[in-house]
């Protein structure tokens, strides 16, 4: 059993600076299932073969298991265990990164309007957590912004980085990714998964729309080098905008 999960599960004798074990422990299960390694329809090692390989706690491993479910890469069936989901993203996107502040989504070929309308300093929510390898007491920075068309509000986008990288809102003017690589903390890749999603307050509100009025919500991580997640970017869009175009410039220009 060890030899398969070592031969699926990539070793930890990597040292990533900033980057608890906790953190790449917990990642190899979503890059095995990104990278094909664990397939639609497989089953889960158990959660007590997977902590002694990774070396963590099985409760670890089953908040672990949680989030992927969450995400839609796992699905739990009473039973009979835990599967890869057929709604799985299998492959990786290119290394590339959005422009968080930068007008980088269109609506039906017309041009989008970016406000800030929140900046703020504070400690990480339980998922932001799970996705940025970060301990309970770390402090984040989170930029939210509306988009909007025409005085038409489109999207909701809500920018996560831990403090380590990005120390103050205010210094972020245009770009985010310009910002992390002018601080020499430039991700060079990025995954992003989209989701249906009900529109709630207070997000109804500032969208313009009547509470649960089904929206698409899309969660993009970007990643350093090294592996570590450096961004973590929730984005809620009007189910009747008429479309849109994301756009990603590519890291290397």
């Amino acid at each position: 059993m060890s030899d398969r999960l070592a031969a699926m599960l990539p070793g930890w004798g990597i040292d990533i600076k900033g980057a608890g074990p906790l953190y790449h422990r917990l990642l190899v299960l979503e890059k095995a299932i990104l990278s094909g390694k664990l397939k639609e329809g497989d089953v889960l090692y158990s959660e007590r073969d997977l902590a002694e390989h990774l070396r963590v706690s099985r409760v670890t491993v089953r908040k672990a298991i949680d989030h992927l479910v969450q995400d839609g890469f796992l699905v739990c069936r009473r039973g009979s265990g835990t599967f890869v989901g057929g709604s799985a993203v299998h492959a990786d996107q290119p290394p590339l990164c959005a422009n968080s502040l930068k007008g980088n989504i269109s609506w039906r070929g017309s041009d989008t309007k970016v406000e800030c309308i929140e900046r703020s300093t504070s400690h990480p929510a339980p998922e932001e957590m799970m996705t940025l390898g970060l301990s309970s007491d770390s402090h984040v920075v989170r930029i939210t912004c509306l988009r909007s068309s025409v005085g038409q509000p489109l999207a909701i986008e809500r920018t996560c980085i831990s403090s380590e990288f990005l120390p103050h809102a205010r210094t972020v003017t245009s770009s985010i990714c310009n910002t992390l690589a002018d601080a020499n903390f430039r991700p060079v890749r990025a995954i992003q998964r989209t989701f249906a999603s009900n529109i709630e307050d207070p997000d109804a509100s500032l969208l313009g729309v009547a509470i649960g009025t089904a929206g698409l919500l899309t969660k993009r991580v970007a990643y350093l080098a090294s592996g570590r997640a450096i961004e973590f970017t929730r984005s809620l869009f009007r189910g009747d905008a008429g479309g849109f175009v994301s756009k990603l410039t590519s890291l290397e220009n």
